[in-house]
């Protein structure tokens, strides 16, 4: 089965294309799409461009191009929860559009409208198999993670505290439920991770130039870790 690694960001994934066995490359528009091996498994590694639209579009298109069996969408992000810190890593039980909010119509906040969508579930298999990874200096978590359109470094007025009071949210970012609604249209496995690069409340943050290369290399480890587990799983 083929599994499509997807980032929003060229060095969110670069770690991964790098990694390769047998790495061909595909072109499309300004991306360089990557086909190759890792854990043994047939994967495709691609960034998609931030924010919804972006990540929507390019998923679709390299779910058409390449027909993939999973995807896993990874990156950073900003805590939400409180009692995370930087460097965890959050794995999406769950996934919600935190800014789609269609409430003066009638909907709920988070629903696309005259659908069922609103909660975006990881694959349970997918999940699980992050969950069995076992880190050293930093926590590994399931949680729900929010997306939408805004790029948030702090959120201390009343404006953004329904992410945390009323959505539950661990993790906020600009990506993943939008590329994961296009997986559970299509009917694809998809499982979302996202390593924390700072506290929206602005607490605390990483040096974004220091901490990136760190933050991929656990990307990485995970998803390597996942793709192992699955694969003895499959045989």
């Amino acid at each position: 089965m083929t599994t499509l690694i997807l980032g929003a960001l060229e060095a969110e994934i670069a770690g991964f294309r790098f990694a390769l066995s047998r790495r061909q490359e595909v072109k499309w528009h300004n991306e360089t799409i990557s086909v190759g091996r890792l854990a043994e498994s047939e994967v495709i590694v691609a960034w998609t461009g931030v924010g919804k639209t972006m990540s929507a579009m390019a998923t679709q298109h390299l779910i058409d191009a390449f027909e993939p069996g999973r995807i896993v969408f990874t990156g950073i992000a900003g805590a939400l929860n409180h009692e995370l810190d930087i460097g965890d890593v959050v794995v999406a039980r769950e996934m919600l559009q935190y800014d789609l909010d269609a409430r003066a119509a009638g909907f709920e906040l988070g629903r696309v409208p005259f659908t069922d969508f609103r909660i975006i579930p990881s694959d349970p298999q997918l999940l699980e198999a992050a969950l069995t990874y076992r880190p050293s200096g930093f926590r590994v978590i399931p949680g729900r993670i929010l997306t939408g359109d805004l790029f948030l470094s702090r959120w201390t007025d009343a404006r953004h505290e329904y992410l945390v009071s009323e959505l539950c949210g661990d993790a906020v970012e600009m990506e993943g439920a939008s590329a994961g609604l296009v997986a559970l249209v299509n009917r694809i496995p998809f499982l979302l991770l996202r390593v924390l690069s700072d506290r929206v409340d602005g607490s605390a943050t990483a040096d974004f130039k220091t901490f990136l290369p760190k933050a991929s290399e656990r990307s990485y480890e995970i998803v390597r870790h996942v793709l192992a587990v699955v694969g003895q799983q499959k045989g």
